[in-house]
């Protein structure tokens, strides 16, 4: 059930995907551009056209991640993607339907809008319906998801591009009210977060959700103890009164403060690695390095983006979070000075140096995609304690598309040539290599170790641990855990006459 949520990953990915081809295509430059007769095909776009289209989803999407934060503690964190996708759907069919750029771009506002609260409101649901020993897993089905998306834009984009009128890009766009719908019809039968419900004190409620995510009786120890853990811990949450935005950023021994700083910035870093670099503008980049049929290369790469999101999934909950970080900037911030090197250094007719390129930029995406890419979507779902959760990750994803809205509308003016434009073309990659560097020193002093804790004992990790200690610390959280649900199996076998002496003489042994 928490998995199919991830689907939302779709809307985000094939959106952020598709508009790198269709800024492309002949007949939109032709339909929203302007005369050029420099340019084969008479028209062209220019740069603060170019910059402002791809740019407004980002500040839409900016807007809806901090919208999510009410929806969620409102309407819940079901009925909050659900509106999600009628939001997301308006401008969608906005989009289609444009004949001026206008138009068009208030579409984008509005799909940017869905997008952004999709953005907070599935990594929530996903990590408070989650179990503990597979949540990284499961979370990170999000990014798997946007991955999808992408992939599907760019294979999409490539079987269209030829045609010679507006079906080229209105098929494109038309085509995520499919993602759309898929989403809104299966939230209806996806159960609400026991967290939520526990939170509007319908711990009943809570308790059958629970038992429906689980799939185990009501009754069972497993799911009675992760209701009180949860009742517990919000009980505390409300003593020290933490439920406002200010109090996101309050220094206690909770540490708020250092929470929500650690999800905004590990928001801002991720897109500060320059993937997104790719995403938007990789065929323009590509064309200008002159590789041919730039469409295809921007096909296989996402092939790479999405196949390389798979190992991520499952070594997100067996390396740690911290060591996928940290090990995953060290290896980007290498390939894209390699890039930025190479690309300075040979000439566009060097076809083994052209291919050398490609084959980098490959394993660059392919390492975002299997660390940063869906380990900081793992770790802000689950840093922040019940009362604050909802604010302080629509902080922490309103930062992420803060980011990509600003490096979306700078990028045109730094690769850009011509008056205005600082002209960088490849060289932009040394930037992005030195912002992966810091991505490296921000990992090893905010961001701590959480495999296999309850979102419950995160609150204990940060109560008595630094992120550098954490994973000693961790250790002793999960051996306490596993003590407890040993014990909880002798008690149930005993009240069904079904224990030993010798079990029971194990169980004290171990804890």
């Amino acid at each position: 059930m928490t998995v199919f949520a991830a689907f939302g990953g779709m809307l985000f990915g094939y959106d952020t995907g598709t508009i790198a081809g269709i800024i492309q295509m002949n007949d939109w430059t032709r339909t929203f551009g302007e005369p050029d007769s420099n340019s084969s095909t008479g028209y062209s776009v220019s740069t603060s056209r170019e910059s402002l289209v791809v740019s407004i989803l980002s500040a839409g999407t900016f807007l809806g991640a901090l919208s999510g934060a009410p929806a969620a503690d409102i309407l819940g964190r079901r009925i909050g993607i659900m509106l999600a996708c009628l939001v997301f759907s308006l401008g969608v069919c906005l989009q289609t339907g444009a004949s001026d750029l206008a138009t068009f771009v208030v579409g984008r506002f509005f799909a940017g809008l869905g997008v952004g609260l999709v953005s907070t409101l599935i990594p929530m649901y996903q990590s408070e319906c989650s179990p503990r020993w597979i949540r990284g897993a499961i979370v990170s089905c999000y990014q798997f998801a946007i991955t999808i998306g992408l992939l599907l834009a760019a294979i999409i984009n490539n079987a269209t591009k030829a045609r010679p009128n507006h079906s080229s890009w209105q098929i494109s766009i038309s085509i995520q009210l499919i993602w759309a719908f898929i989403l809104f019809v299966g939230m209806l039968w996806l159960p609400e977060t026991p967290r939520w419900l526990i939170k509007k004190n319908r711990q009943d409620d809570a308790t059958k959700a629970m038992s429906r995510l689980r799939s185990l009786p009501m009754d069972d120890p497993a799911v009675q103890n992760e209701i009180a853990d949860i009742v517990h811990a919000l009980n505390e949450e409300r003593e020290m009164g933490q439920s406002s935005y200010l109090d996101c950023f309050r220094s206690n021994r909770n540490k708020i403060a250092l929470r929500t700083f650690t999800g905004i910035a590990l928001q801002a870093w991720q897109q500060l690695t320059g993937v997104n670099f790719i995403s938007y503008y990789g065929i323009t980049f590509f064309t200008s390095a002159g590789i041919k049929n730039p469409f295809l290369i921007s096909v296989a790469i996402n092939i790479v983006n999405t196949g390389m999101t798979l190992p991520g999934m499952w070594a997100v909950d067996k390396f740690g979070r911290r060591s996928l970080l940290l090990w995953g900037a060290a290896v980007m911030c290498v390939c894209e000075y390699l890039v930025a090197i190479l690309g300075v250094t040979i000439s566009i007719e060097n076809i083994a140096g052209q291919r050398a390129l490609i084959g980098i930029v490959c394993i660059y995406v392919g390492t975002f995609a299997a660390t940063w890419g869906p380990v900081a979507w793992v770790v802000t779902g689950e840093i922040f304690p019940l009362n604050v959760r909802a604010k302080g990750i629509s902080l922490s994803a309103a930062s992420n598309w803060l980011w990509n809205w600003a490096l979306a509308f700078a990028t045109p003016y730094l690769v850009n040539s011509g008056s205005g434009n600082a002209g960088l073309g490849v060289k932009v990659f040394f930037i992005w290599g030195s912002t992966c560097a810091g991505c490296i020193a921000f990992t090893y002093f905010c961001i701590p170790e959480m495999k296999g804790l309850s979102l419950e004992q995160i609150d204990l990790l940060y109560q008595h641990s630094t992120p550098v200690t954490s994973t000693r610390y961790r250790r002793q959280l999960v051996a306490e855990y596993e003590g407890r649900d040993t014990i909880n199996e002798v008690v149930a076998a005993e009240e069904k006459g079904g224990a030993s002496w010798e079990m029971q003489d194990e169980v004290k042994e171990n804890v």
